[in-house]
């Protein structure tokens, strides 16, 4: 090991010794539980859409209707984060979120699975951004990239968990019993009242509101496309979307396997659990390199780009199932593994006032539409290229990561290791 490594990693230890380190893991363990829940719905989409008889458009529609609506709430949820505080969202929403999830335990109809389903991730969902604010925050500026982009692994460490429970229960007690595992969340809401606390930008920011000091007193939404705030607010919300939108047509890679390339359901399930698993390192080496050697805009660029090189492999060339697993864990190291350089790479573009309703808007609201227009669009391409899912992956999937990549190109580059605010002021 180097001298300059050596003392980065003495230095970081050092720096996030005491309260910053717990903020983290008590973040990374609170959002990989509520990933964990939310994945349970993906995994069975397919046995779900059997026993309601749902045709392939249909599937499409309810899953957009499901997200639009889910991502309003969050965007709401959101704003009152920066009112409220961020660990009283964190807390209600673990606690909420999960037992929306459990409750689909007895949906048995078209209108109470999507509804459950968008109580459920929208407030559950609200978490990705709240406890990104939190780590953002909380972590030490040298190192917030690092920080948040490490806690973005709790997206695929849900993932692969759900997998597993999906593997274990499914055979002996129905696909239904897995929305039972989402009551292990519900405790954890404790933990977060026990060691988390709000972070100082949100209390500095609440008390300069209460004195209605300036635009702390006004709408935070408004502000989001006030003179000087407009540009970034549009540009990273067009790349968040493009990026997600390719990502939400991904979501149907289970049916995916099991419907056009035959694979059974545990097949099917393990090879997307066991990627999210791998894809996982991507994650850290995305945060690691946006920190340490290349700007975080040219890390999010790089890594989606090479994560559609890799996806396209995947559906023309790889046949067997073991290549398809080389190449679904290389989509998911760099594609998905971009997440880990976006959110902060966004978060650091908003001042702290505005920060999680910015993150929210820009972040979770394009994610959530992202996620909504991506399945609908690539159900839609499905039928019209007569079934053939690769032609309508290529489509729906590859090509808006480039359209993603050209609007982060149009952000300023953001120097490494300034102080939030001061990163926020940049470009204006």
């Amino acid at each position: 090991m180097s001298r300059s490594i050596r003392e980065t990693w003495c230095d970081l230890r050092e720096k996030l010794r005491g309260y910053p380190a717990t903020a983290f893991w008590v973040c990374l363990i609170g959002v990989t539980l509520e990933n964990m829940d939310q994945a349970f719905f993906s995994f069975v989409l397919p046995q779900i859409s059997r026993e309601l008889g749902w045709t392939l458009k249909e599937r499409g529609w309810y899953i957009a209707l499901t997200f639009v609506i889910a991502g309003l709430c969050i965007s709401a949820l959101g704003s009152l984060t920066d009112r409220v505080g961020r660990k009283t969202v964190f807390g209600a929403s673990m606690l909420i979120g999960s037992l929306f999830v459990t409750a689909m335990y007895w949906a048995n109809s078209t209108l109470s699975v999507v509804a459950l389903r968008t109580l459920g991730f929208a407030t559950g969902g609200v978490q990705s951004p709240v406890v990104g604010t939190i780590v953002v925050e909380e972590t030490p500026a040298r190192y917030r990239g690092l920080m948040s982009g490490i806690l973005q692994i709790g997206y695929p460490i849900g993932w692969f968990l759900a997998s597993q429970f999906v593997l274990l229960m499914t055979d002996r007690w129905g696909w239904r019993s897995v929305f039972f595992v989402a009551l292990l969340s519900v405790p954890y809401m404790f933990v977060i009242q026990r060691y988390l606390r709000e972070t100082g930008a949100f209390l500095q920011a609440k008390a300069a509101a209460e004195r209605g000091e300036g635009a702390a007193a006004r709408g935070r939404f408004a502000e989001l496309f006030a003179p000087g705030m407009r540009y970034r607010s549009i540009i990273l919300f067009l790349g968040e979307y493009f990026h997600v939108f390719a990502y939400g047509s991904t979501i149907l890679l289970t049916a995916y396997f099991q419907e056009f390339r035959s694979f059974s359901m545990r097949d099917a399930v393990s090879l997307v659990g066991w990627s999210y698993a791998v894809g996982a390192l991507g994650y850290i080496l995305a945060a690691i390199v946006g920190e340490f050697f290349i700007s975080r805009r040219s890390t999010c660029i790089l890594w989606a780009w090479l994560g559609s090189a890799a996806f396209f492999v995947m559906i023309w060339w790889a046949r067997d199932y073991w290549t398809t697993v080389l190449f679904y864990c290389l989509m998911t190291i760099f594609f998905y593994g971009t997440t880990a350089v976006k959110f902060t790479f966004i978060a650091e573009n908003f001042p702290a006032r505005l920060r999680a309703t910015g993150v929210t808007f820009s972040g979770s609201l394009a994610v959530n539409l992202g996620i909504a227009t991506g399945p609908l669009a690539l159900s839609y391409a499905v039928s019209y290229f007569d079934g053939d899912w690769n032609k309508a992956y290529t489509l729906c999937g590859i090509l808006p990561i480039f359209v993603s990549g050209a609007f982060f190109l149009l952000m300023p580059k953001v120097p490494l290791g300034i102080e939030e605010d001061r990163a926020a002021g940049i470009g204006l």
